[in-house]
């Protein structure tokens, strides 16, 4: 990473230490009673002592987080192109796949339980569902985003749907996907901290049920930290290989 890169981020650092450094100073002056508001650094301290325990619940998050995000992003991928293919198919998937984003995962959830039992799959099954939805509509809007002209070049040299699709649709939709893939990255940590909060034998979200239920908030926000850094690194990880991917945009857009 380049140091103007990591000058870009300056002022969203300065910004985060100020506020943890206001919530230091609002907790210690008694303000707010450090049973139900923790100060960062007892977080930190907490989570430095309990670290051992709250690895063992990171792996399995991390693992159902990593697994369910594949799934989608396959899956969602596949479905973006058949409904980019074929206007029939998206006529009758489409509406449905808007509907489904209003069926709460916290309800579905319990049944995904019942079905499925205590192990992974159900975990796996939930964070799947989060991310689905914006790689498929995402990659969806790249595929429809391709530019006109360059589809007249290829019909007057008789190029197939297929061969249009591999050529040049699918990689000029590759910004849009990996867009949708950065949002589902972020998503995906959620979706396995709802599943294990429901019901889980192991995980970050069963940590912070029992945290919460024993009255031990500075656990609950330490794992909440967890929490967000894997969000971070995840998103990160996802950045990375858009720019090993596709360095062309990369350029394009420091040009920009």
């Amino acid at each position: 990473m380049t140091l103007k890169r990591l000058a870009g981020y300056g002022p969203a650092f300065v910004l985060a230490l100020s506020l943890f450094l206001l919530w230091e100073l609002v907790v210690r002056a008694g303000l707010v009673a450090r049973n139900l508001l923790p100060t960062p650094v007892a977080i930190v301290r907490a989570l430095i002592d309990n670290w051992d325990v709250i690895f063992g619940h990171t792996v399995q998050t991390s693992l159902e987080t990593v697994v369910g995000l594949f799934i989608a992003t396959v899956l969602g991928l596949v479905l973006a192109i058949l409904l980019d293919l074929s206007p029939w198919i998206k006529r009758a998937v489409y509406p449905h796949l808007i509907i489904s984003q209003t069926i709460p995962m916290v309800a579905l959830a319990p049944l995904l339980v019942i079905w499925f039992g205590f192990e992974l799959t159900p975990k796996i099954i939930v964070v799947t569902l989060y991310c689905f939805f914006p790689i498929v509509v995402a990659s969806l809007d790249g595929l429809l985003s391709t530019d006109p002209e360059l589809m007249k070049l290829l019909r007057s040299m008789k190029a197939s749907p297929w061969q249009a699709l591999w050529l040049v649709r699918l990689p000029g939709a590759m910004p849009s996907f990996f867009s949708g893939l950065r949002i589902a990255a972020t998503y995906s940590v959620t979706g396995a901290i709802v599943g294990e909060y429901v019901a889980a034998q192991q995980g970050l979200g069963l940590y912070m049920k029992t945290s919460a239920s024993s009255n031990a908030i500075v656990l609950v926000f330490a794992a909440i930290v967890v929490t967000a850094l894997l969000s971070l690194l995840l998103f990160g990880l996802v950045s990375l290989i858009e720019r090993i991917a596709l360095p062309w945009h990369q350029r394009l857009g420091q040009k920009r």
